[in-house]
């Protein structure tokens, strides 16, 4: 699979390279945060939010909206779903990752996704890149084999236990409407029938399930 920088003007389209806040202090603390053999998500974690970044992002980045930082850590090289958001994410990298995004435009009517769309970008080890909300996105991939450690950062609530039911997938595995994408608090999801999703998932997404190493 072809992999491109996030520097690279291919980029702008999903995202931009945040050079206005200092993410040091966060990514010495991110360093310290565990790298399992799966993947493992946490929302919010204390010791990322005490950091100087948390204050500088929730005031310059997100425009003074409250915020959570947390990680997405593990290894990885499957695409396996995409989710949305309606904000922008902001994604802060330990180790080297590897982002596969798509363009919530190119998602069709009936909310299912040809993979073959997908664009791959090397997030640098210590570079911070905002995800707009129009990027289509999930977790981020290990290069050549290795864990990677990478910050999420969103709105304040965002990926947390839903307390409104929403409109089912369909018995035929359709989607009624936008509603049956909903997972989280904030998260439209889209998976592959080999992404290993919870039962129930909304598996819109056609073609390959990619693999970076490929």
């Amino acid at each position: 699979m072809k992999i491109l920088s996030v520097n690279d003007p291919a980029f702008k389209k999903y995202g931009k390279v945040i050079d206005n806040v200092d993410f040091t202090e966060l990514v010495e603390a991110l360093k310290k945060t565990p790298v399992p053999e799966g993947v493992v998500y946490e929302p919010s974690v204390a010791e990322l939010e005490a950091t100087s970044a948390m204050k500088a992002l929730s005031e310059v980045t997100y425009g003074e909206m409250p915020i959570q930082i947390g990680y997405c850590n593990g290894h990885n090289c499957m695409l396996n779903a995409l989710e949305y958001h309606r904000d922008s994410e902001i994604n802060v990298a330990a180790t080297d990752a590897i982002l596969m995004l798509g363009t919530l435009a190119d998602v069709e009517a009936d909310f299912t996704y040809d993979t073959a769309k997908v664009e791959a970008f090397l997030l640098p080890a210590g570079t911070a890149a905002e995800v707009y909300a129009t990027t289509l996105h999930y977790a981020p991939c290990g290069v050549d084999g290795n864990g990677f450690q990478v910050a999420i950062v969103l709105p304040k609530g965002t990926n947390y236990p839903l307390t409104t039911k929403h409109t089912a997938v369909a018995a035929d595995g359709s989607a009624p409407n936008e509603d049956a994408l909903i997972t989280a608090v904030n998260k439209w999801l889209i998976g592959h029938a080999e992404g290993g999703l919870d039962a129930g998932s909304f598996l819109g997404l056609k073609g390959k399930n990619l693999n970076v190493n490929e």
